[in-house]
């Protein structure tokens, strides 16, 4: 901090940030102002230094378009400084993670909490309608042949966890759900800027109002197709039935907008086809299911707490399931 002219003084009231599974936050305070580190998991993962210097790059450009996010402070790529990890430092976000806290104002008001959804979407719209040329973003992914691409990527990404001692594979329609897929693949699409795991733990709500404060955590922003996006958000929504996959602070406080009224929403806000979007919502599910399963991979091998592990494995059943009953 003092090769960057921040001039930090004392380091006070350094406390964890929570609401994620993997890197690691921190907010603390020096004499003129308050920061939060963000650093990669207390177990590396191969391509954790690769992500966090991709999400440090990616916050750089953001800086030039509208789109909600944390403002970046000053990065470091040095793994010598901590050890281990790359890191970097953030102006915080005076917001709530819905996932995990509500505000009292968003628990006494219904209205505002249905309000979030929505806020959601508009928030979501305008990313996929960043020039990544723009902002210094073309080479960010492969757009051409994105979709063509998922479903073997992360079939090999379910065989390594074959490779960690003691893991069985157990996920129920894997084969159904990936032969559908590869079935049903929309002829055309149009890339664009996506999150890659957009969700209501990855976003910080005003506490005050159902405004959305920030979109965080970065690392898998890619060039691909927004609409993926759309699918990801949808699949972890409280559903139709009133399950919710995250068991989040805000589905439990009741009375949010339904996942046909977000659709709905966004088709009024964007000018993107939406007439394959099931295949996009059935993309999410075996895409963001196998990711999940990798954390429960690793907690049997001490990488990650077999608790969490088993929680993961369990959405990562549920989002298998929710998978089907779309096809079908």
């Amino acid at each position: 901090m003092e090769r960057e002219g921040l001039a930090p003084g004392d380091l006070r009231a350094a406390a964890p940030v929570g609401g994620g599974t993997q890197n690691v936050m921190i907010r603390f305070t020096t004499d003129d102002r308050s920061y939060v580190m963000r650093r990669g998991p207390r177990h590396l993962r191969d391509t954790t230094n690769a992500a966090l210097t991709r999400e440090i790059e990616i916050l750089e450009a953001l800086a030039r378009t509208e789109v909600p996010h944390p403002r970046l402070v000053a990065s470091c790529t040095d793994v010598s400084i901590l050890g281990d990890s790359v890191f970097y430092l953030m102006e915080p976000i005076e917001g709530v993670n819905a996932f995990i806290e509500v505000s009292d104002f968003h628990r006494e008001s219904p209205a505002v909490r249905r309000q979030i959804g929505f806020e959601l979407v508009e928030a979501l719209v305008p990313l996929g309608e960043v020039d990544p040329e723009a902002v210094g973003l073309g080479h960010l992914g492969r757009p051409d042949g994105f979709l063509e691409r998922q479903v073997d990527q992360w079939l090999r990404e379910v065989n390594r966890y074959e490779s960690v001692e003691g893991y069985v594979r157990d996920i129920p329609g894997l084969e159904e759900v990936a032969s559908w897929l590869r079935a049903h693949q929309p002829m055309t699409n149009e890339p664009g800027l996506m999150h890659g795991d957009f969700h209501l733990g990855n976003v910080m709500i005003a506490p005050d109002g159902p405004g959305i404060a920030a979109i965080v955590d970065w690392e898998m922003c890619t060039l691909g197709d927004p609409l993926l996006d759309l699918g990801w958000l949808l699949a972890t929504w409280q559903q139709p039935d009133g399950t919710d996959l995250s068991g989040s602070k805000l589905a439990a406080a009741g009375e949010l907008a339904t996942t046909d009224e977000l659709i709905e929403h966004y088709a009024r806000l964007s000018t993107r086809d939406l007439t394959n979007l099931d295949w996009y919502r059935v993309l999410a599910c075996f895409k963001l299911g196998i990711l999940l399963e990798g954390t429960y991979a690793r907690s049997l091998d001490g990488r990650a707490p077999r608790a969490l592990g088993d929680w993961m494995h369990a959405r990562t059943v549920r989002l298998f399931n929710q998978a089907i009953q779309l096809i079908h």
